[in-house]
């Protein structure tokens, strides 16, 4: 064009400019952006509706919510719902040659209008005989938001989708509340008009190590079949419930953190093989102090993993577990009782070495249940191995009703902590023997479990200290 200018004398002047143009996000192609007729489904006269129903379902997380409430605020169009591309589900329409009237295609029936014939013999309304097929395409999301009404059985088995629906639970991430949640509230209440799902669980994105999403373009993906093939998928689940909470961040992804998530798995398998060499309890016995301990750290973490997991909140509870296995049952308690468990000098009572043995049990039988619906295959494998059961048609533990411990978690812990210092400051060995050990009157009820654990020739009660010579 400016060629032609200068060729005619009308060339004013010119200059460099940068244009912003748009781009494809894969491809990096130029985008232009060319209008053609298109199908459309209306919307703007459902935002009232969309609205209503984004506030009467329930949200894991709460925050999530108002992406839905924004995007549907944000709406100015109605929804368009043809496309020209080649992939997708073709538009089920044929168009008589003479008058353009529409014929559409047989319910419940795949058609490809390019190439197969129309569904009638003559327009219903010219009595033309040829037809055209449409050659574009449906939106993906116009016929995958029907989703939860073709599983639910609508039209097809009518008493099974009214019991079916709604749905109980929409999973997604948060990227396509605008399209997925968004199309399948809208679609199924334009055809149902009905609110399709009870409570939506929105969760963040897999980011990786330094924050960035994973795209091809950035090179940054982190094939998870590598992960998989090099530590096997419980290690993975485990990772993605631990890392953190799913429905308010993204997680990091990396080699490191997974590998990390296996070591807590080797750690049960680990506890749970040691405690099946203890036999089990038999007859009635009164709960040892120490065991009421454990029991009631154990009940206390039954009762939140419960009351969590029904949130849709996997997160917390594997923190805790993973808290409890590493140091309260394995680092502690099992370090404590397994010489009441034995008994093998006879030092204790049948009623001590009873409990011990039922509480052992009973730990490790409820921290593999509490573990199942986050690591179901570990659980299984262990569980069978103990009892010869499958886990996951278990009832779910409930936590036990315990009388508070007469010495707290963080007591129990501080003392044991400060002889292992001691000795390890010393340069002793954890087993070494120690002259005195001196306990707060808060920890007498365990004192013999602390002698023979500690190796103390003789226990007073006092200010907390330790003499080693």
């Amino acid at each position: 064009m400016i060629e032609l200018c200068k060729e005619h004398g009308v060339l004013v002047g010119q200059k460099q400019v940068t244009h912003r143009t748009p781009i494809s996000e894969r491809s990096k192609a130029a985008i232009e952006f060319i209008a053609m007729p298109e199908l459309y489904v209306k919307q703007l006269d459902y935002k009232d509706d969309m609205r209503r129903m984004a506030q009467e379902m329930a949200f894991h997380d709460e925050k999530s919510r108002q992406i839905l409430l924004d995007w549907i605020d944000s709406v100015s169009i109605d929804w368009p719902i043809s496309r020209r591309r080649f992939y997708a589900t073709e538009v089920p329409l044929w168009y008589c040659k003479k008058c353009k009237h529409p014929v559409t295609g047989t319910k419940g029936t795949y058609v490809q209008p390019w190439k197969d014939k129309a569904p009638v013999a003559a327009c219903p309304k010219c009595k033309h005989t040829e037809f055209d097929g449409d050659i574009r395409v449906l939106d993906t999301w116009f016929d995958s938001s029907i989703t939860p009404l073709y599983i639910t059985k609508w039209h097809r088995d009518e008493a099974f989708s009214k019991n079916a629906t709604p749905v109980t639970l929409r999973p997604q991430g948060k990227e396509i509340v605008r399209t997925w949640l968004y199309y399948t509230l809208l679609k199924c209440f334009q055809l149902t008009d009905k609110r399709i799902f009870d409570t939506v669980w929105v969760h963040f994105h897999v980011v990786d190590e330094g924050g960035r999403k994973m795209s091809k373009s950035l090179g940054n993906i982190i094939d998870p079949q590598v992960l998989l093939d090099k530590y096997g998928a419980e290690p993975f689940r485990f990772w993605a419930v631990s890392e953190g909470n799913v429905t308010t961040t993204d997680l990091r992804c990396s080699d490191d953190r997974v590998k990390g998530a296996g070591k807590t798995l080797t750690k049960l398998w680990n506890v749970a093989r040691f405690s099946s060499t203890f036999p089990e309890a038999h007859g009635s016995h009164a709960v040892a102090p120490l065991d009421q301990w454990i029991r009631a750290e154990l009940a206390s973490l039954v009762k939140s993993a419960d009351e969590q997991y029904a949130q849709y909140d996997f997160h917390n509870p594997s923190l805790r577990i993973r808290t409890f296995l590493w140091d309260t049952f394995a680092s502690h308690y099992l370090e404590l009782v397994k010489a009441r468990a034995y008994n093998r000098d006879g030092s204790f009572s049948n009623d001590e070495q009873q409990s011990a043995l039922a509480t052992v049990h009973h730990c490790i039988d409820t921290l593999l249940k509490l573990m199942a619906p986050i690591t179901p295959f570990i659980t299984f494998k262990l569980y069978k191995e103990l009892h010869g059961k499958d886990i996951h048609f278990e009832t779910f533990p409930h936590a036990e009703t315990i009388c508070a411990p007469a010495f707290t978690t963080q007591e129990l812990e501080a003392f044991n902590g400060m002889v292992w210092k001691a000795k390890k400051d010393a340069g002793l060995s954890l087993r070494a023997p120690v002259k005195i050990l001196t306990l707060p009157s808060s920890l007498e009820s365990i004192k013999k479990e602390l002698q023979i654990m500690h190796g103390a020739q003789d226990i007073t009660i006092g200010e907390a200290g330790i003499s080693l010579a």
